[in-house]
C-alpha cells in the first residue's frame, strides 16, 4: 500500500459558497480501524452547509461531506467487516466525504448489496439512515401505528421523500409540507397521505381539518425556526416534537413550562451520529434500509447530478431551495 494524490473540496474559513475550493490532497494508508475508499459518487446534505456557514463550527481547514459511495481500496489493521474490493456506502463524521479517495473510520462503512447502485447508495444513507431512526426509533409514547397521523416538514427533500414512501409502508398517514404545489405533488406522488403548501395555507388549521381536531402524534421538524411555534400547536396531547435540523434557522430558546398547557408534549433534538455511534446499530440500520430500498418500497429519487468542481453551484442550489430529493457530486 501506498499514498495516492486525490481531488477534494475543502474550507479555509466559514462563509458562502465561493469558499469551497478544489484541492489536490495526499492520502495515506489506512492505521488500525481504518479504511481507505475511492469514491464513486458523493451525497449533498444540508448539514453541509450548516459545517461550512459555520452554524455548526469546525476545525478549520475542513474537508466537507458526510456520505458516499464507492470501493474500499486498502483495510487497516483489526476491520473484519470490510475487504479490499467490497462495495461499500456510508454516512460517517468525521467530514471529508466530497473527495476521490479517502481515509476514514470503518465501523460506519457498510458493504453496499449487488442491487443498489454506488450513486443510490451515496444519495441514501445519511437521509436514509436518518428517515429510518425517525420512523422506527423516535416514536411518540405508545408508539406508532397504522392509521396514525404524523407531520413531515421539507416533505420534497432528500429526508421527506424517503419518509413519506417509508411511512406508507408502515400503515402511517404522513402529513406533508412543502413551499410549492411542485413539491406537494411530489411528496403525494412518494406516499404521503396529505400535503399542504406552507407558502399558500395555515399549516396548523389545515392539519387541524385534516385530524378532525385532533392534532397528529408526531411532528418531524427538520425546517426549525420558520415551523416551530405552529408544529407544536398540531401535536395531540403527549405528542412527540421531534425535532431534526434547522434549515430556517436555528429555534429560540423557550420555556420548557409552555409544554404543559400545551398538551403536556415531549420534545426531543436528535441527530444521526448519536444513532450510528456503534458498528452494530449502524449496521442495523443500514440494513433496515437496504431492505427497504431492494424490495421497492422505497426509491431514492437523485434529482441534481453535479461534478465535484461544480460543488459551489450544488450548495447554492440547497440554499435557494431549488432541488428535490437527493442531489449527488459524480467523480
Amino acid at each position: 500500500m501506498t499514498s495516492a494524490n486525490s481531488r477534494a473540496i475543502r474550507i479555509d474559513q466559514h462563509g458562502g459558497p465561493e469558499e469551497l475550493k478544489l484541492v489536490t490532497v495526499t492520502v495515506g494508508e489506512p492505521g488500525p480501524g481504518e479504511i481507505r475508499i475511492r469514491h464513486h459518487a458523493v451525497g449533498l446534505n444540508f448539514i453541509d452547509i450548516y459545517q461550512r456557514s459555520g452554524l455548526y463550527p469546525m476545525t478549520l481547514p475542513q474537508q466537507l461531506g458526510m456520505e458516499a459511495a464507492g470501493v474500499v481500496d486498502a483495510v487497516g489493521e483489526g476491520v473484519t467487516h470490510l475487504k479490499v474490493g467490497d462495495r461499500a456506502a456510508y454516512a460517517s463524521q468525521p467530514p471529508g466525504s466530497y473527495c476521490e479517495l479517502r481515509v476514514m473510520p470503518a465501523k460506519c462503512v457498510c458493504k453496499l448489496p449487488d442491487a443498489i447502485s454506488f450513486e443510490t447508495g451515496a444519495a441514501m444513507m445519511l437521509k436514509g439512515l436518518t428517515a429510518q431512526y425517525l420512523l422506527k426509533k423516535t416514536q411518540p409514547q405508545g408508539g406508532l401505528q397504522p392509521g396514525d397521523f404524523v407531520l413531515f416538514h421539507a416533505a420534497a427533500g432528500g429526508v421527506g421523500l424517503i419518509a413519506c414512501q417509508w411511512a406508507r409502508a408502515m400503515g402511517l398517514q404522513l402529513i406533508g409540507t412543502a413551499g410549492s404545489d411542485a413539491k406537494c405533488a411530489l411528496a403525494k406522488a412518494n406516499g404521503a397521505a396529505f400535503v399542504i403548501n406552507y407558502s399558500t395555507e395555515d399549516f396548523l388549521a389545515r392539519v387541524k381539518e385534516i385530524t378532525g381536531g385532533k392534532g397528529v402524534k408526531v411532528v418531524y421538524d427538520s425546517v426549525g425556526k420558520d415551523t416551530w411555534d405552529k408544529s407544536l400547536d398540531c401535536l395531540a396531547p403527549f405528542g412527540l416534537m421531534a425535532s431534526f435540523g434547522n434549515a430556517s434557522g436555528p429555534v429560540a430558546p423557550f420555556a420548557p413550562g409552555m409544554l404543559g398547557p400545551k398538551g403536556s408534549l415531549y420534545l426531543t433534538r436528535q441527530t444521526l451520529f448519536t444513532h450510528i455511534a456503534s458498528r452494530e446499530s449502524t449496521q442495523a440500520m443500514a440494513d433496515d434500509l437496504f431492505e427497504a430500498v431492494a424490495s421497492g418500497k422505497v426509491k431514492i429519487h437523485i434529482d441534481q447530478r453535479y461534478k465535484l468542481e461544480d460543488v459551489q453551484q450544488a450548495h447554492r442550489d440547497m440554499e435557494a431551495r431549488k432541488t428535490t430529493g437527493c442531489s449527488i457530486l459524480t467523480l
